[in-house]
């Protein structure tokens, strides 16, 4: 019988390589929905090759764009993700959430109904909503796995372990492209030189967000929420490799090292697949084995990493405000309107603000608060920059 799968953002990068790896056994899947923002052609294009009968696509003229289109007459085309109960009949096998950003929490929340089994791709989403998509988890008794590579490889090393036996779990990060210059030195860096990562093939926010580290505080505390542990018991480790995803130290004195190739494919594909389905992978790089080069992060060259030391033990608002504040500074970067050393010197100050800490203590309610107070930090800072 074939699988029922929806994927939530398949014309992105982590929706693509999923694409890819169902085109190699498409005999075994059908997909009931493929969504999109703005990339109408790419969208169609995937649709017909599955033969994909429903379709959302949130861009307004993108979606207008497809209801024109002569072509899509047999195809279910919706603008907004109020529809999953007119799609999906019954729960489906799998879902894939990767729509990038704080838009994609809602849809990621009221998917989790639809479907046995969720990978979810988005940071923002779990970071800030955790909570709610752990309540609807346990609601609806729908499977969860992380596909983040670090993520993903703490949660396949935890696999039949307790929590309680950790000691301390270290994530892993490349440094971006500018691991060894100093922080004074990056005041004159241009767009392409901040997006050119070099270890991964990845967009522009997320690549920006890798040169300034903000990525791994994010990922701390997708670990700390996911993983249900202190942030004291989590650790970065530099490591310009990529080659290690993750190493969790045990209390019983034994430490577990996972070492995948630096390729998506991986963990999205153990997140499709059980254990019994077998991947191509490189032979282990000896060359990268013998010179891990593991270093501590200098936080001179990587201040937003200070961050992690003022978080709330308890899931907050605040984590929505760091989202957004980080979201507009590097929109204001991507444009041309501030520097990049400014994101990190912005951030630290703005996140200083006493009117901000109150939100330390407030936990979400609902999704609408989290939406709310994306808006307002970012209308704030945009009246901040024009005056």
């Amino acid at each position: 019988m074939k699988k029922k799968i929806a994927i939530l953002g398949s014309t992105g990068s982590i929706g693509k390589c999923l694409i890819d790896i169902i085109k190699k056994d498409k005999k075994n899947f059908e997909i009931l929905l493929l969504s999109a923002d703005v990339s109408d052609k790419e969208l169609l294009k995937q649709a017909k090759f599955f033969k994909v009968k429903n379709l959302i696509i949130t861009n307004e003229d993108s979606f207008n764009k497809l209801k024109k289109d002569k072509t899509c007459k047999n195809i279910n085309i919706y603008n907004d993700f109020n529809n999953f109960r007119k799609i999906f009949r019954k729960k489906i096998d799998y879902t894939m959430s990767s729509i990038a950003g704080i838009q994609g929490l809602k849809p990621t929340i009221e998917i989790i109904k639809y479907t046995k089994k969720i990978a979810i791709a988005n940071k923002e989403a779990i970071v800030c909503g955790w909570d709610l998509i752990e309540k609807n988890l346990n609601k609806y008794k729908t499977k969860f796995i992380p596909v983040d590579s670090e993520h993903f490889s703490i949660w396949y090393a935890l696999q039949g372990i307790k929590k309680n036996l950790i000691e301390k779990i270290y994530l892993t990060a490349s440094g971006g492209p500018f691991l060894d210059n100093s922080f004074k030195k990056l005041n004159k860096v241009n767009i392409k030189q901040v997006t050119n990562h070099p270890n991964w093939k990845m967009g522009k926010k997320i690549s920006t967000d890798s040169a300034t580290m903000i990525n791994k505080v994010f990922e701390v505390i997708e670990a700390k929420k996911i993983f249900n542990i202190k942030y004291n018991k989590i650790s970065i480790l530099i490591h310009p490799k990529s080659y290690v995803h993750a190493i969790i130290r045990f209390k019983n004195g034994l430490t577990k090292i996972v070492v995948h190739d630096t390729s998506m494919e991986i963990p999205i594909f153990n997140s499709l697949y059980s254990s019994k389905k077998t991947i191509y992978s490189n032979n282990l790089d000896l060359k990268i084995l013998n010179n891990l080069d593991f270093r501590e992060v200098n936080l001179k060259r990587f201040p937003l990493v200070k961050i992690i030391k003022t978080l709330p033990d308890k899931s907050s608002l605040f984590e929505t405000i760091l989202v957004s504040i980080n979201d507009k500074f590097v929109e204001l970067f991507l444009n041309n309107k501030i520097k990049f050393t400014d994101i990190s010197k912005k951030m630290n100050k703005m996140l200083k603000l006493y009117s901000l800490k109150k939100y330390k203590k407030i936990k979400p309610r609902n999704i609408d608060q989290i939406i709310k107070m994306n808006t307002k930090i970012k209308n704030d800072i945009e009246k901040f920059i024009q005056k």
